[in-house]
Order: C-alpha cells, then structure tokens, then sequence
C-alpha cells in the first residue's frame, strides 16, 4: 500500500501541468503514487506530462483517460476508484506543491493518529505571493465546526490529506456533474473523520494567473451547481452527530452570502438571504464570527450596497492590488 495516492485532474492545462507534474514527482515521501486523470483534454497537456514522466523513471504514476469530458468531480471520482493509498491527496493541475510537504503533512497524520491533515498555502500572483495560514485545532470536530462552519478555514481540496478509509466507509465521493463548489465535499470527509492536524507550513502554490482556471467564471449554472452542492453538504451534516450542529450550519449558510457581498453579486446575497431567513438573525450576536465579517453582513442586510463597494474597492483593488499585484 503506498503511503499516499495523489490524484491530478487535468483540463485544457497545457502551459501549467509540467510545473505541477515536476512538483509532484520531486517529492521527497517515498510509496507515492501519482494517478492524473486526463479528462478527454483537447490541448498538448497530455504531451508535456509523458515529458515530464520519462525524466522520472520508476516513479509510481499512471494516468488514467476519460473518452469524453466529464468534469472536475467526475475525474476526481475516476482517480479516487483507482487509488490504493493509506492517505489521499487532490491536487489541481495548474498549481504546484513545496518539496517535501506531502511527506510533512503524511508524519504528521501518522504521529498524531489523525484521519485528517491539513497545511497552509501561498496565493500565487504574477510576480508576489500571499502566506494564507490556517488555525489549529484540537479535534476533527472542532475543524469542522469552528473551522470550515463558522468560516474560518476553507475547504478547498489541496492542501489536505484525508485517509483513504473515510472515503471507504462513508461512501462520500465528488459530485460529479456540479463542479462549482464541488470540494465542500472536504467538509464532509472532516465530518466523518477522527483526528485532525495542522501542518503549519505553506506548501501549496493557489495560482491565481490562470484566465481558464474554472474559478475565474462564474455563470448561472455554475450557481446551480453551487446551490446543488451546498444543499448535498447541508443535508448530510444534519445527518452526523455533533454539538451546537444548529448553531454551526447557521454559520455554514451565513458564510455563503459573505463572498457575493465582497464580490458585488448583490442579487446572489439576496436568493441566499431569502432561502435561509433563519441564518440571518442578530449577526452581531454571533459570538464565532470577526467583527468584520459581522459589518459586511449587516451591510448587505441593509442593503447598503454603495457602501459595501466603496469598501470592495479600497480592500479588493487598492490595498491587495497594491500589495500582491493583482491583475
């Protein structure tokens, strides 16, 4: 059994995928096993990773082929099918890992007995990075709730090792057909996990200069897709047991409208607010949530839309553009 299965979906990444397959393989974990999903992808990416391949023989990689495109969650399902690994890793195709991080975030798992790690990360701009850190927390329970709920710590897939076993056992897969917001499939891992640990180290590159990257559009049936897997998620935490759970899942609906707020998408904060009423009580007595995050919600409830941009404008493109060079 490897130590670790990493599994790779690639799409229409010709210009990125080296990069990240030349991470993966210099590793310094041994029992790795790479899988890459080529999800019938109409580039040379498939080209530039057998390249990157032959410089590294030996290495335990295979790649998988779908006939036809199926989308994020369903080549993430393809590799999780085939992976043999004590422990599971998602990465994404256009971005690229620290050495040694995987053997890192594999020790500590292993030393603490946890189900479930999980490390910092770089916001990658053309020419500067931001350290994005992550708290850390004593139990799987306390992440799930306190951390990924209350919406202080996202749930995006790469940069967590999830034993293989909470898969098997739960029978959680990737939803596949509703890519946008797919990965709230990491908070129900956590959910059915025991044990978490904080690696407190960046060791995943988030590339934000990808102008195909899925996340830069959104459509109305990405929308679609976003309800469909929040409402998957929502509906199979009412179905786990742990404590203050009504508490926590009005946070995890709160923190839906907060994104559309700071993105000016004032139509999407009003269908949240509309279809969850129950979450949008008193904010400032939520005792879990910053003061800041209190304010942008109180505003958008107000529908203080002039002065929410003001503030989009002065945070989102003054103060991180100026910073981080965002383009």
């Amino acid at each position: 059994m490897p130590k670790v299965s990493a599994i790779v979906p690639f799409y229409n990444v010709e210009r990125f995928i080296g990069r990240c397959a030349e991470s993966l393989l210099s590793q310094t974990i041994d029992d790795l096993e790479i899988i890459f999903v080529d999800d019938a992808s109409p580039d040379g990416s498939r080209a530039v990773l057998e390249e990157v391949i032959a410089r590294h023989p030996g290495a335990d990689v295979r790649i998988l082929t779908h006939e036809v495109n199926k989308g994020l969650p369903a080549a993430r399902n393809t590799g999780l099918a085939q992976a043999r690994g004590e422990y599971i890793y998602h990465c994404d195709s256009d971005d690229w890992l620290e050495p040694g991080i995987l053997e890192k975030m594999y020790s500590a798992a292993v030393g603490a007995g946890a189900d479930y790690a999980y490390c910092d990360f770089f916001l990658t701009f053309p020419g500067s990075e931001r350290y994005m850190g992550n708290p850390t927390y004593a139990s799987a329970e306390e992440m799930l709730k306190k951390g990924f709920l209350a919406g202080n710590m996202k749930f995006n897939v790469w940069n967590k090792l999830v034993r293989r076993d909470v898969y098997v056992r739960s029978g959680i897969v990737f939803p596949a057909g509703h890519g946008m917001g797919e990965d709230t499939t990491m908070i129900m891992l956590a959910a059915r996990s025991v044990g978490a640990v904080h690696v407190p180290h960046a060791g995943y590159h988030y590339v934000k200069s990808n102008p195909n990257a899925f996340t830069n559009t959104v459509s109305e049936r990405h929308m679609t897709d976003f309800q469909h897997n929040f409402d998957r998620t929502v509906a199979y935490l009412e179905g786990c047991d742990f404590s203050e759970k009504e508490k926590y899942l009005s946070l995890f609906k709160l923190s839906l409208v907060i994104p559309c707020l700071t993105n000016g998408r004032w139509e999407m904060a009003e269908f949240w607010e509309q279809k969850y009423p129950e979450a949008f009580g008193d904010i400032f007595a939520n005792d879990a949530m910053p003061l800041r995050t209190k304010a942008i919600l109180w505003l958008g409830k107000k529908k203080l839309y002039p002065v929410l941009s003001v503030y989009n404008f002065l945070v989102n493109k003054v103060y991180y553009g100026l910073r981080y060079r965002q383009p």
